[in-house]
């Protein structure tokens, strides 16, 4: 079939004065294709299947909606029970002309890439190996849409706080920042409603302003909106992770960041060979200059002041100077917390790294005391279970295997003591039916003294009375 150009050239050297033959001689074609394009003054004819099949809309809603909107199970229904013959594509092209499908996705609207216009923001989950242990991480990354800037940075887990810390930690590493910035519909920041009528959350109104930038969240399921960032998440799968070990999690953040502040800001990308170290100077008079000063983010924290001087947050201990028992406000940084009693900073600690739990943290002249509530594990109960009773060393093992620390030191306290509450003949019979049917729980321990000693299950010793047994 003659193609669209070929025709309007046939119909412009006919109207020229070119007779039928030099037309069809020059551009190899018949004579007879020559007239046909000139009795149709050039245009494509449109053409219509003769054996085209129609059936009827009412028919294939009827189907459809019987069949649940399976369009596979509509082709064998039509075949097979109303004996019509027709293509598998064919039907699907109904389906959607009729429209009784779910509708196309509306296309994402192309965006041109404007200097200091717009950065991009989004997550990622991870499941990668810290001093070879497994651990879910959640990786946040910055992405300058003109220049292809990147900053990167891994989290356990992450709430609107840690995204504050995020931005506050990136733009302060590049002292600049877009108009906007392209975020999905993520609840950190959206307080409800999706794409353009979307709403956000006034804390984080208030914070993007610090920055002089603005949020926009893209249109549901167009995630293509942002696709720079959807790319640099996969560079990171393909090019950040593989061959890498991390020590710990200081460790992987900081092989995080030279990743993208220096080895891919100096790599040339796309098509254009664009260097973003280079693309960034180029952009910076279009970009917004952040002020002198930009407020860190922190949450706050109330805390009561124990006996021996300590408080207790995020699994760990710190001391508070003073000699009082006051409510004590903490303020939480991304790397550290500040200590206060009304209007007054008291102290000022480091926080510890990921993973660290049941540890105090104190100046070197505080006195040395021990929180109250600090959870110690029960090593002096089980020896002196094992001493007072050795036959119950398989029965004490097996408690230790079985239970995790905080349980199993319960448990340990708790034997202890019914230990010192009942005779030892009992005490021993006890533990060797909990050991036999794997009773871990203290409560059931007792329940099962009790019902050996109602049932005289056990045999108990005689009373002495004035230095003789009697029967």
């Amino acid at each position: 079939m003659l193609d669209q150009d070929i025709r309007n050239a046939i119909y412009r050297l006919h109207s020229e004065g070119l007779g039928v033959k030099k037309i069809a001689r020059d551009l190899r074609i018949s004579k007879n294709t020559v007239r046909d394009v000139i009795k149709i003054g050039g245009i494509v004819p449109p053409t219509k299947r003769s054996d085209r099949i129609i059936v009827d809309k009412e028919l294939i809603a009827e189907v459809y909606k019987k069949c649940d909107g399976w369009v596979q199970r509509i082709h064998e229904v039509l075949e097979k029970e109303r004996w019509i013959k027709i293509g598998y594509s064919t039907l699907t092209n109904l389906v959607r002309e009729y429209e009784l499908g779910k509708p196309l996705k509306r296309r994402c609207d192309h965006v041109d890439d404007v200097p200091g216009d717009e950065i991009q923001n989004d997550t990622s989950p991870y499941w990668i190996k810290i001093a070879k242990q497994s651990v879910l991480v959640t990786g946040c990354l910055l992405y300058f849409r003109y220049c292809k800037q990147r900053y990167l940075k891994f989290y356990r887990s992450f709430t609107r706080f840690e995204m504050k810390c995020f931005f506050y930690e990136s733009l302060s590493y590049f002292k600049h920042c877009c108009k906007k910035c392209i975020i999905d519909n993520t609840h950190v920041v959206v307080l409800y409603g999706t794409g353009a009528n979307a709403v956000f959350v006034p804390e984080m109104i208030s914070f993007a302003k610090r920055f002089g930038f603005e949020w926009v969240a893209h249109e549901r399921g167009h995630s293509n909106r942002k696709a720079g960032e959807e790319r640099s998440f996969w560079t990171v799968e393909t090019n950040f992770f593989p061959g890498r070990e991390f020590s710990s999690w200081e460790d992987l953040n900081q092989q995080a960041k030279e990743w993208s502040t220096d080895i891919m800001a100096n790599r040339a990308q796309t098509n254009l060979k664009i260097v973003p170290n280079e693309w960034f100077l180029r952009e910076q008079p279009y970009l917004t200059a952040l002020p002198s000063y930009v407020a860190e983010p922190y949450q706050v924290h109330e805390r009561q002041t124990d006996e021996y001087g300590y408080i207790a947050f995020h699994a760990n201990y710190y001391w508070v100077p003073g000699t009082k028992r006051e409510l004590v406000k903490v303020l939480e940084y991304s790397n550290r917390i500040k200590l206060f009693i009304g209007r007054e900073m008291l102290i000022e600690y480091p926080l510890p790294l990921y993973g660290t739990k049941n540890e105090k943290f104190k100046p070197p002249n505080a006195p040395k005391m021990e929180p109250r509530h600090r959870k110690n594990s029960a090593p002096i109960e089980e020896a002196k279970l094992r001493a007072a009773a050795p036959e119950l060393a398989s029965f004490l093992d097996f408690v230790v295997k079985s239970l995790v620390p905080p349980r199993r030191n319960r448990i340990l306290r708790q034997l202890l003591s019914l230990q010192s509450r009942i005779l030892q003949s009992l005490f021993l019979q006890t533990c060797e039916r909990a050991f036999k049917y794997g009773v871990t729980d203290a409560m059931a321990i007792e329940r099962i003294a009790i019902h050996m000693l109602r049932d005289s299950l056990c045999e108990m010793p005689l009373p002495a009375i004035n230095g003789c047994t009697t029967k």
